[in-house]
């Protein structure tokens, strides 16, 4: 099967020159992915696309940041993946403390429906300073 998308982080295959996601299932999830970290205005020529999931880092540990976040990333995957069912579940929003050299961390589960596809997945993710 012919590749469909290069696989990111970008990588050096000996068999298609870069490493290739070759199903529709991983596509999705890299994009979803893509769409959750990238920072409103980061992408050239469509400055609404994106989450922007690192912003909210620091935010207060509330029902209502989660309600926000979920929101924004309901309000992007209908306007960029139309295709997607998207539940979106918090692991946790810890505030540790820096003096404990403890990091900052956004936890979030999003369980989705490829609906073309026929296919569920999840996408686990977390966000804390250093990514």
């Amino acid at each position: 099967m012919p590749g469909l998308s290069p696989k990111l982080p970008l990588s050096t295959s000996s068999i298609d020159g870069y490493t290739l996601i070759k199903s529709y299932k991983e596509l999705v999830a890299q994009n979803l992915k893509n769409l959750i970290f990238t920072i409103p205005g980061e992408r050239i020529m469509n400055p609404d696309f994106g989450v922007g999931i690192k912003r909210y880092l620091f935010e207060q540990n509330t029902p209502e940041t989660y309600q926000v976040i979920t929101a924004r990333i309901k309000k992007q995957v209908l306007k960029y993946m139309p295709f997607l069912d998207v539940k979106v579940q918090f692991v946790e929003l810890a505030e540790d403390g820096v003096a404990d050299n403890e990091l900052n961390s956004v936890s979030i589960k999003i369980k989705y429906f490829i609906k073309p596809l026929k296919m569920a997945d999840v996408l686990n993710i977390t966000v804390d300073q250093t990514n």
